[in-house]
């Protein structure tokens, strides 16, 4: 076994990788980037090495700094973790001939399932059933516009390289396929590199359940299926293990082919195999087809150890170590069911935007936390902006999934705006509990599972209290005559009074309420709430099975004008990739405007209004932050005026 590795990585999965490190005796160096000096993944560490700046491209991507860290302390092995450079060939052939181990597939094995095309021909040839369409290298836009009449509407184009949902479109009708044949090049080039893209027919109920595997070089073994069809523009959002409705005879079909997948091509490690499925007339045998392999471990893993109490870590340390598998296919077995909820910070109603912000306030309900930050951490606009991941694991699925329920209900995150209530609203959605899940269930129940849950009046009045500094308690108040009534400064009309020791009475736009505090907490007119607070300088959190914020209005700040109604406005810190208006330019309302690039996606400005552009404030490579003027268009005064 090694002495000591180096995690090639941050944020949870770092973490992740250190503590079974080092409950297995193995030392660990940490690299970071200026942005991530204070990151938990460093503190975790028994070393760490600052490889650079806080874009991905001057620090975890820097393979040679990488190398340089892990000669330098001593360590025999990197840990990729995922993204970053974890599936990247010359990489592992750069670590390789350094004299390092590569904890993860050779370079080989990552070059023939790095592009969707090559690796579907390879796995025809394997005997594993495969979508049809076409995978072909001719990308004339007129050929692959027979390709999909061929294929037969609707249909799906894919980037070749990448993930992620980048470079993919959706297209149900010829007339639509050029400009989305364009649009999902455009976006694959930006992303990968790489403009080639292929054509698949579209799955009409699709569910996205894919395999982990796990090889020596030789052979391989499966660790059952894992379902990650909740997902939302082809991010998944919860996975669960194992896939509800999967019949013993489905669970083998998909599992051998699987292992004759990561067996043709000598697959090292830990692995997934993606299978896209129809769901239309249940699960099948013959329904099912290979998308693409993951050549690394997966976010959503823990379902899998949870499952079948096997570490993923534990094993790949050992196989890149030179030790045999350690089970074989007979001495794995499937316990229990288990979910994972991706906790974000983001904000839903604003389109999943990615937030940042300061975790002012963090608390996690009982379950199994993945997280690579503490709280008083900033999300940080250079990276993907998860939070944690939330894994319950029961010994059935619908007690597994009361769990996450739960769990999501007594998680509290103040500071940034999250995902929580999202997560929360699809763990109670009667359609997913009952098992009837496929890949565009999210899409369209959206409005439904987005909804702003309006706050009870309790979690009002609580509020009211906590913005007049009494959560804790009132003292024993004093009055001659009657209660004295006072204002709050709060987000609507509000005002109280403290009735006696520990009671207030709390008038909110014209309502009054009767709030004790007891030992157990607040009970607001007889009844017990369990609420929490988290105060802030200009917001109130109330945690009351969800999350509900209040305004803290400063009665001393002066109002200020909004921006002019022709601004468009970045919505959060990030780069301009593209501008694609000039000053005099006409505009049509939804026209687009510029591009901005921020924690790993690409967020296209539309125009508010039809306009004339009158300035455009920024130039492409311009790193800009949120709420920086991008484009501005001429007010009617103007317009006149020309």
């Amino acid at each position: 076994m090694f002495r000591k590795i180096l995690i090639a990585n941050r944020g949870e999965i770092a973490c992740r990788v250190i503590d079974t490190a080092r409950r297995m005796g193995v030392a660990t160096v940490a690299v970071y980037s200026e942005a991530d000096a204070g990151a938990r993944h460093v503190a975790l560490a028994d070393e760490a090495v600052l490889i650079g700046g806080p874009a991905p491209r001057d620090s975890y991507l820097r393979g040679a700094a990488i190398i340089a860290a892990a000669r330098a302390t001593g360590a025999e092995a990197i840990h990729p973790g995922y993204g970053f450079l974890s599936e990247n060939p010359e990489f592992v052939d750069a670590v390789e001939a350094a004299g390092l181990v590569f904890i993860g597939p050779s370079g080989d094995a990552i070059r023939a399932m790095g592009l969707k095309d090559a690796a579907k021909a390879l796995m025809a040839q394997a005997g594993v059933p495969v979508v049809p369409g076409y995978h072909g290298a001719n990308q004339d836009p007129e050929h692959l516009s027979g390709a999909a009449e061929a294929v037969g509407y609707p249909v799906l184009i894919k980037a070749v390289a990448g993930g992620g949902g980048k470079g993919m479109r959706r297209v149900d009708r010829p007339a639509d396929f050029a400009a989305a044949l364009a649009s999902a090049q455009g976006e694959a080039l930006t992303a990968f590199g790489n403009p080639a893209v292929l054509i698949e027919k579209y799955v009409e109920k699709p569910r996205h359940i894919e395999v982990q595997v796990f090889g020596d070089g030789t052979s391989a073994v499966h660790l059952f299926e894992r379902d990650c069809s909740l997902q939302r523009r082809h991010q998944k959002v919860i996975e669960e293990a194992p896939a509800p409705g999967m019949t013993p005879e489905m669970r083998a079909a998909m599992g051998q082919a699987a292992v004759r997948a990561a067996e043709a091509i000598g697959y090292s490690g830990a692995g997934t195999i993606e299978f896209i499925v129809d769901a239309s007339e249940g699960l099948r045998e013959d329904r099912f087809w290979f998308m693409e392999m993951n050549t690394r471990l997966q976010v959503e893993h823990p379902v899998t150890e949870a499952i079948t109490g096997v570490d993923l870590v534990e094993w790949q340390l050992r196989v890149a170590a030179g030790e045999p598998l350690p089970r074989r296919q007979d001495e794995l077995t499937i316990t229990g069911h288990a979910f994972e909820a991706r906790l974000y910070a983001e904000d839903v109603p604003a389109g999943f935007l990615p937030a940042t912000g300061t975790l002012a306030h963090l608390s996690f309900g009982a379950a199994r936390i993945e997280t690579g930050v503490r709280p008083g951490d900033t999300i940080s606009p250079w990276y993907d902006p998860m939070i944690a991941k939330v894994v319950t694991h029961g010994p059935t699925r619908a007690v597994a999934l009361a769990q996450l329920a739960r769990a999501l209900e007594q998680t509290e995150v103040a500071g940034t705006v999250t995902n929580l209530g999202f997560l929360g609203a699809l763990a109670r959605h009667p359609g997913f509990a009952a098992g009837d899940v496929d890949t565009g269930l999210i899409g369209r129940e959206i409005d439904a599972l987005t909804a702003a849950c309006e706050p009870p009046a309790a979690a009002r009045a609580l509020a009211v209290i906590a913005a007049a500094g009494l959560a804790g308690g009132t003292g024993p108040g004093f009055s001659l005559w009657a209660p004295l009534m006072r204002a709050v400064p709060f987000e609507e009309p509000a005002s109280l009074a403290v009735t006696g020791p520990g009671r207030v009475a709390v008038t909110v736009a014209g309502t009054t309420q009767d709030c004790v505090l007891r030992p157990d907490g607040w009970w607001v007119e007889g009844a017990k709430t369990g609420a929490r607070f988290h105060v802030g300088t200009d917001e109130i959190t109330v945690f009351m099975g969800a999350a509900y914020r209040f305004a803290r209005p400063d009665p001393l700040a002066r109002r200020s004008e909004g921006p002019a109604s022709g601004l468009t406005l970045a919505p959060m810190p990030g780069l301009v990739k593209a501008v694609f208006v000039a000053p005099g330019q006409m505009v049509a309302e939804g026209d687009r405007l510029a591009v901005l690039e921020a924690m790993k996606m690409e967020h296209t400005m539309l125009a508010a209004r039809a306009g004339t552009v009158a300035e455009v404030l920024v130039e492409p490579g311009a790193q800009v932050e949120a709420g920086a003027a991008l484009i501005r268009l001429a007010d009617e005064t103007e317009e006149e005026a020309a």
